[in-house]
């Protein structure tokens, strides 16, 4: 386990955030930089398709390859950071993000840049598992724990939302490159952060068992399989070799599980998804990545090609998430403590997927209803980000806390993959030709719309399963260990 070093003589635990205040820098400006790749892009997405000739299914590429890099190699990496060092592992991947994004400036073509988001996504996996549980670790009262987890989420969940209106703006005046190789500088201040901050892990603390390769070659392949086959159906590739993909994708899937429930050293302990608490906080993240990806994504292109607003317009249309997400952190202690960690993961939730529904029933009818599915989104989202997380470490041993950090950030970009890649697959079935270059007439706008919708219901019905599938397993949580329910103080001294 990684401390804080403050002085040699430092507790394990210190008493106040900051005490911490250079390792949470750092730690922040993971999760920054990690949520910003999520979206900074999306307002961008029209102005590259046109830049590079990119067809609709690659376009839906250029967005979701990163999710897919990082979500399938994310608990292989954990798996790596438990046995080799978190701290270790963090700052090569914070070193391979700053070079791939100085790389962008030389990319010519969409299947360029698709490998360039895929590198990204490789970074991010190796960054991202060790950070929460780190944080988590900081400290040992729960008070504490929510609060770290609040401090960094906070900078993710500002980076998803700003990134639109920082790419607007941004491509006002400079090229669309811009706007990855800004990650160069954040992932500078994050290594310099984990660095200083943050003491090497100590060989006691670390996993002497082999990692699972070929739990890790299967679990990537079927992440991946899921998420290509759709797009190779829709797309028209030879039958033999879409049918053939979806056979693969088959096999893997049933041989990750079998080979986590025989291994010896398994990659992933399939018993502790099982776990209550750890199943409900899961179905909670996910379920919100899964809206928030597929508004982010139909909400940049509804702004642009059915209404032709300019990128610089459609960033000043998103700021109400923004403003939402940076006036309602004080209000996450309150709420929480008011209502207990399990209401506030499922009612954020919920209104994270009633803000989609919002956006699929009436965006068509005016920007009223994009404004408030922008609201309640953030607003949910704002929440879960921080108790759902919560529920899953606090459901899990000690010593497990790192794969269970793995866990939740597999679930989100799992799910914010699968959001891309279903509201892709639906638009590019249900409108003819390329979204950036075919002429919008008044009935493609009106086909377009209408995909739109349909992918917005799809999505929504699919993350409210997820919703119900949470409050079922933390009802069973609760009546298994009624002493267990958690309670957040409001903070008092930052």
């Amino acid at each position: 386990m990684s401390v804080p070093i403050p002085s040699p003589t430092a507790p394990a635990a210190t008493p106040r955030l900051r005490d911490s205040w250079v390792a949470l820098a750092g730690l922040s400006a993971v999760f920054l930089f990690e949520m910003l790749d999520n979206s900074v892009l999306n307002v961008a997405l029209p102005t590259i398709g046109r830049d590079l000739d990119a067809s609709t299914t690659m376009l839906q590429w250029v967005s979701g390859a990163y999710s897919v890099a990082f979500g399938g190699l994310m608990l292989l990496f954990g798996a790596v950071a438990d046995r080799f060092g978190r701290r270790r592992t963090m700052l090569v991947g914070l070193t391979l993000l700053a070079v791939v994004s100085v790389v962008t400036v030389f990319v010519t073509t969409a299947e360029q840049l698709i490998v360039v988001r895929a590198l990204m996504g490789v970074a991010a996996a190796m960054t991202t598992p060790g950070s929460m549980a780190l944080a988590f670790r900081l400290f040992s009262v729960e008070d504490l724990r929510v609060r770290a987890l609040t401090v960094i989420s906070t900078a993710g969940l500002v980076g998803l939302a700003v990134g639109p209106t920082i790419g607007g703006f941004v491509l006002a005046v400079a090229p669309w490159q811009v706007l990855l190789v800004a990650n160069a500088p954040i992932a500078a201040v994050a290594f310099v952060g984990v660095r200083t901050g943050i003491a090497a892990d100590r060989p006691g603390d670390l996993h002497a068992h082999p990692v699972d390769v070929v739990g890790a070659v299967l679990g990537t392949a079927t992440v991946v399989g899921v998420l290509v086959t759709p797009t190779l159906f829709v797309s028209g590739v030879d039958g033999w070799t879409t049918w053939g993909v979806t056979l693969a994708t088959i096999v893997a899937a049933a041989g990750f599980w079998v080979r986590e429930r025989s291994a010896r050293h398994p990659l992933l302990d399939l018993r502790l998804i099982a776990q209550p608490l750890v199943a409900s906080g899961l179905a909670y993240k996910a379920a919100a990545g899964l809206a928030m990806a597929g508004l982010s994504y139909m909400v940049t292109l509804q702004l642009q090609f059915a209404w032709e607003w300019s990128p610089v317009m459609a960033a000043v249309g998103t700021l109400p998430q923004v403003v939402v997400l940076l006036g309602s952190g004080r209000f996450v202690g309150p709420f929480v403590r008011r209502v207990g960690l399990d209401r506030a993961a499922w009612t954020s939730a919920a209104a994270v997927v009633a803000g989609l529904a919002v956006f699929a029933a009436g965006a068509r009818f005016g920007y009223p209803f994009v404004l408030v599915a922008l609201v309640l989104v953030a607003a949910g989202m704002r929440v879960v980000g921080v108790v759902a997380g919560t529920n899953v470490l606090t459901g899990l041993p000690a010593d497990r806390t790192s794969i269970g950090a793995a866990l939740v950030d597999t679930a989100s970009e799992i799910a914010t993959a699968v959001g891309v890649a279903a509201t892709g697959t639906i638009l590019a079935a249900l409108v003819g030709g390329s979204i950036t270059t075919t002429a919008w007439t008044p009935e493609r706008i009106s086909a377009f719309e209408g995909a739109v919708s349909i992918a917005g219901f799809v999505i929504t019905a699919v993350a409210a399963l997820l919703v119900g599938t949470g409050i079922v397993r933390a009802r069973r949580a609760s009546t298994s260990t009624p002493a267990t329910t958690s309670t957040v103080q409001e903070p008092t001294d930052v």
